[in-house]
């Protein structure tokens, strides 16, 4: 591809600056460097094709009737080459990948400037922690209240592998080499023989990524799934995370001079990848062990590494400084246990004590790695290796006292300070392991055992309350029910699971895995049956029994659910024994499958009102942990501002929040987009804990919502459940691909049907960007709207004059109340990452009836949404606040139009003729097409 016309030759919005001249620069060295790849791999007639389909989707952008129909020739003759047509589609695929590359290499460009500039006015950079402290201050919170706020601040972040992220490990890794080749020649002190040498580098790896596999040739197992996320942490987090929290401690010296604060362990991090076993069938216990191990294997690798490197760094010889007599005394026990003939490295160090001392600890964790190595069944102790990780910190700790007390002040605040860190983070378990399973699975487990034991032959069908009741005895009583594993192999797989829990809290420690998720929670008794199971296995009050509430009806019933549970008197024990501490998920995604957008985020809302309430009445203290994907459908968009726009009285300090597919390598794989990332999560949550806006209005505002949220839903489902909205769906859409492409272990059902309430949320979503549809963003808003404004349903429609005061209320709304600022800028964005000319094309794959019955509609809502939220938000068009985005976006339509193009030929000419010889080679171009949109859109699920 020519970089010369390549994404930033049109001019931005306003005066050029050196930062643009540096982005145009970069994507015109890329498309450069790619074109001249593709002419000496493929040949010119390949990169003069694509040349050719790029500018006339330029054209047709530009209004040339004409070169709309040119390019349905062109892709119609494409297809019929599949692998013509899969070189040009990963032309275009490989394009937006370094594309990618060169706006992040731009975002980190222009947070240092901002960084600079804040640093040369000697004032906090915008949403940084020191912004936030500073605020905190301003708003008259004392050194002791920050102090308590420390105290209960909580921020866990969970890697799920949920089925979005579609880069594979291997192309993440090309891919960081050529973003670090980026920044070494950003570089203004390179010699021209060392530029020259990263320009060669640079073209080697675009060979490289033009060389491989954009696709897996099979669908990755779970354990491919763990390995792609232990890629942040190695690569990324383990490194990142000690900054964070200097950055918090320099924050509040600076703030609060001549306080002195002790930092907790605030920022954690969570996965769920090897753990949730809902609906996917290929995790169980056995690679829920392996994910462990993996783990620990990561993390304990890194600590090696680290101690090696402090021990080429602490060279103090006793001739020179003192040691500490706790220190030397736990060294010479140390070295009483050495055998004889493994003493002569360390008598070589006698006068470097620490050295000494290093050696023994890198030999102590070798032996904790070969330990870890045999499964858990077969594990053999070795007494050579650290029991836990806090015997590592504990000599981590002498090495530091020691310092401190013998001149190494400094020595003891650099490297070891981080790596003291990173082990009171990381543990031995590295990222917290949740575990999560669905409700039928425990109902089922249960019925049996119980039938077993002739306690309840029938317990699926008994009322409630008498569920409540006989759930709450047993659990109360002393009688073990699963001793022995000797019931069908469900119902094993479901108790052995809590066994492994117990097991690798003693292995890896409590924070191993804490919580354990029952997803479609709708009753009391869903929780008492993994208290039950819990009990059993000997971990009653010694793990968080979490519910997850997904559907709009169980959102609803949350605060009652949870009332009820917090009255029952063995999981008020059990509470107590966890400090009358709560976790309660929430589901983002099967909500607005349910609903729709705007009753899902009015419910998710009111959901959080209620159960903090309810935390409130009962003593308890609650931790929301929000179920989030990476679209705006799945509850997606900027983290901060959407944690900002909660109620005020639900977060408090304390959040949980999933990470989501393409979500994690676009925030983790840079360092710097991590740092920026987590410091405006921070900052936000770290707001919710001072005195937050109070709002005259929103009783009232809350009514209006009231009343959109069910005009939204009514709209909404009226258009799911259109006798031909599953076959307009099936056929529009690439869903009955996406199952194929090679991204995810789970199966993109739950059971084996065509019904949408079978569906995931995540293919759902992905299927709809795909079509450029974007449907769970924004469906339903503009009739929502219209039908407030307009009064309709009321006794007399609202006249003009009243039309226009309840315009200008929502508006007022819009600029004066979080939550609705947000919902509406999502929209914003949901609409602008649509495009109805290009839906357009994908409803040719249907018959006229489904046509004209559903995508009629759908054009009409969308028309109908855009007007309505200009006219609410004041806007000219869309995204005129966030003009970065809506610039990005309109530039890179063009390049994602081809993408799109082939995509609707290859369903065509599949659903015509599915037997074909080259059927098999078109299904992978339809897959590689879907790659290439996600990598173009930055979005999938």
């Amino acid at each position: 591809m020519r970089g010369s016309n390549a994404l930033m030759e049109t001019r931005t919005v306003g005066p050029q600056t050196d930062t643009q001249d540096r982005l145009r620069h970069w994507i015109r060295t890329l498309g450069n460097m790619l074109g001249e790849t593709i002419i000496e791999q493929e040949g010119r007639a390949l990169f003069d094709l694509e040349e050719e389909i790029r500018a006339l989707a330029k054209a047709w952008r530009a209004g040339d009737r004409l070169a709309q129909a040119n390019i349905r020739r062109l892709v119609s003759n494409l297809v019929e080459d599949a692998p013509q047509a899969l070189a040009v589609l990963k032309a275009f695929t490989t394009y937006f990948q370094l594309v990618n590359l060169a706006e992040e290499a731009q975002r980190v460009h222009i947070l240092r400037r901002r960084a600079f500039v804040a640093y040369e006015r000697g004032i906090p950079m915008a949403e940084t922690i020191a912004n936030a402290v500073r605020r905190l201050q301003a708003e008259g919170l004392s050194a002791a209240d920050v102090r308590q706020n420390l105290s209960d601040l909580l921020i866990l972040p969970v890697f799920t592998a949920h089925p979005t992220e579609a880069k594979r490990r291997t192309l993440l890794f090309k891919l960081k080499t050529i973003s670090t080749i980026l920044r070494e020649l950003d570089s203004m002190d390179l010699l021209q023989v060392e530029r020259e040498q990263k320009e060669v580098q640079l073209r080697e790896n675009i060979v490289l990524l033009w060389q491989t596999d954009e696709m897996r040739d099979r669908p990755p197992t779970v354990m491919d799934e763990v390995r792609q996320t232990l890629y942040f942490f190695e690569e990324t987090l383990f490194d990142l995370v000690p900054s964070i929290y200097r950055e918090m401690e320099r924050a509040l010296v600076d703030a609060y001079p001549g306080e002195t604060f002790t930092v907790p362990t605030f920022l954690r991090y969570g996965s769920w990848v090897g753990g949730d076993r809902d609906g996917n069938p290929f995790v169980n216990v056995a690679v829920t062990e392996e994910t462990l191990r993996a783990q620990k294997d990561v993390v304990l690798e890194r600590y090696a590494q680290e101690v090696e490197a402090l021990y080429d760094h602490l060279s103090s010889g006793r001739n020179r400084v003192g040691f500490s007599t706790a220190f030397l005394d736990s060294l010479a026990r140390d070295l009483d246990l050495v055998p004889a003939h493994e003493r002569e490295v360390l008598d070589r160090f006698e006068q470097e004590p620490y050295r000494q001392k290093l050696i023994l600890m890198f030999r102590r964790l070798e032996a904790t790695r070969a330990e870890n190595r045999l499964p858990w069944q077969a594990r053999k102790l070795d007494p050579r290796a650290y029991a836990s990780a806090a015997g590592f910190l504990a000599d981590l700790r002498l090495i530091y006292d020691s310092l401190y007390q013998n001149k190494g002040e400094r020595l003891a605040r650099g490297r070891l300070s981080d790596l003291i860190r990173q082990v009171e983070v990381f543990g031995f378990h590295l990222t917290t392991l949740d575990i999560r399973q669905h409700s039928a699975r425990h109902r089922s487990a249960i019925a049996e055992i119980l039938a077993r034991y002739g306690l309840a032959a029938h317990y699926e069908a008994m009322s409630e309350p008498e569920r409540v009741a006989l759930l709450s005895r047993e659990i109360a009583g002393q009688r073990p029910l699963t001793a022995r594993l000797d019931f069908g192999d469900e119902t094993n797989e479901t108790l052995e699971l809590f066994r492994l829990i117990r097991r690798a809290r003693q292995i890896l420690g409590p924070e191993a895995i804490q919580s354990y998720i029952t997803s479609m929670t709708t009753q009391v008794s869903h929780m008492l049956e993994v208290l039950l199971f819990a009990r059993d296995a000997g971990l009653f009050g010694a793990i968080d029994v979490v519910p997850l509430f997904e559907t709009i009806e169980d959102l609803r019933a949350a605060p009652q659910i949870m009332a009820k549970l917090f009255q029952n008197r063995v999981y008020h024990e059990h509470l107590a024994q966890r400090g009358n501490r709560q976790q309660i998920m929430i589901g983002y995604s099967d909500s607005n499958k349910d609903g729709g957008y705007l009753m899902a985020n009015w419910m998710l809302y009111q959901a959080q009102r209620g159960l903090a309430k309810v935390c409130d009445e009962y003593g308890v203290k609650l931790t929301l942990f929000h179920g989030r994907g990476g679209t705006v459908g799945r509850g997606g968009g900027p983290a901060n501002r959407a944690i900002l726009a909660q109620p005020p009285e639900s977060v408090r300090g304390r959040i949980k929040l999933t990470e989501q597919g393409e979500v994690i390598s676009g925030r983790y794989s840079n360092a710097d987009i991590a740092h920026r990332h987590l410091e405006q999560l921070i900052t936000a949550v770290m707001l919710t804990s001072g005195r937050r806006p109070h709002y005259d209005h929103e009783l009232d505002w809350a009514a209006v919502m009231d009343d959109l949220s069910e005009a939204a839903y009514s709209k909404y489902r009226a258009l799911v459940e259109k006798p031909s909205f599953l076959q307009y769906f099936h056929e529009t859409t690439p869903i009955d691909h996406i199952s194929h492409l090679n991204i995810g272990s789970r199966p993109s059902r739950r059971k084996a049907t065509a019904a949408i309430a079978d569906l995931r949320a995540i293919p759902w979503v992905f299927a709809w960007t795909q079509s450029r549809v974007n449907l769970p963003s924004w469906y339903g808003v503009g009739a929502a709207l219209e039908h407030w404004i307009r009064g309709d349903g009321a006794e007399e429609a609202n006249g003009e004059q009243e039309q226009a005061k309840r315009l200008a209320r929502l508006s007022d709304m819009y600029q004066s109340w979080p939550f609705f600022r947000t919902v509406m800028d999502n929209v914003q964005m949901g609409l602008c990452k649509g495009d109805m000319p290009i839906a357009s094309l994908y409803a040719e794959l249907t018959g006229p009836e489904a046509r004209q019955e559903i995508f009629s509609d759908i054009l009409d809502e969308y028309e109908r949404t855009k007007q309505l939220v200009l006219a609410v938000t004041g806007y000219g068009e869309l995204l005129e606040n966030e003009q970065w985005l809506q610039r990005s976006i309109k530039l890179r339509n063009p390049y994602v139009d081809p993408l799109n193009y082939i995509q609707v030929a290859l369903l065509k000419r599949l659903s015509q003729q599915p037997d074909a010889p080259n059927a098999d080679n078109m299904r992978d171009a339809v897959l590689l097409s879907v790659n290439g949109v996600a990598a173009g859109l930055q979005n999938t699920g």
